[in-house]
């Protein structure tokens, strides 16, 4: 399995790198994860309870970071094992990149492999969850930004006008060019 994606950071890069590497907040930000421990410099062991498809599990791992390049990049090594469930093992490269003062972009490359019950039931379901679990991460990993730094939410959209209203300032604006001879 490979994914790959950007997303957009409402901090400063300093800070996206001091939150990527912040137990609490990886550990909030990780859907169903019990537990985040540093057992050594730069390595982990967590528990995570992962439902692909009908599979439900809780897998036990370890994550280890390497190639550091504060505060721009650095891999991870992971590999879990979820018992009955199957196993996994990888490795991602995250890359952040400056956009402004307040906005980073976080770069991320997963490569990855599973065996056991969740390599059977078949690879477009488990790359459907792990885009989803992606997803679910940076919403949270995002909400967890703005609670710590303080950063506003971004302003909701507006809200469209309704079909004949739009059609009804178009006609009016365009009487209005015809008129005038604006046209």
């Amino acid at each position: 399995m490979n994914l790959t994606g950007e997303e957009t950071l409402p901090v400063s890069q300093a800070q996206a790198w001091e939150a990527l590497n912040d137990v609490e907040i990886l550990k909030q930000a990780i859907t169903g994860c019990e537990s985040l421990t540093l057992v050594d410099e730069h390595e982990y062991e967590a528990l995570v309870a992962v439902s692909i498809g009908p599979v439900k599990a809780k897998f036990k791992g370890r994550l280890k970071l390497s190639d550091l390049k504060p505060p721009s990049s650095y891999q991870i090594a992971f590999e879990g094992q979820g018992g009955a469930a199957g196993h996994g093992k990888g490795s991602a490269h995250v890359r952040l990149e400056t956009l402004g003062p307040t906005q980073t972009l976080l770069h991320y490359a997963v490569v990855a492999s599973v065996g056991g019950k969740i390599a059977q039931i078949g690879s477009r379901l488990v790359d459907m969850a792990a885009q989803k679990m992606a997803g679910d991460f940076f919403a949270a990993f995002n909400a967890a930004l703005q609670e710590r730094y303080a950063v506003a939410p971004p302003p909701p959209p507006e809200p469209k006008k309704p079909l004949g209203r739009r059609f009804l300032d178009w006609y009016l604006g365009w009487l209005g060019r015809i008129f005038t001879g604006k046209v």
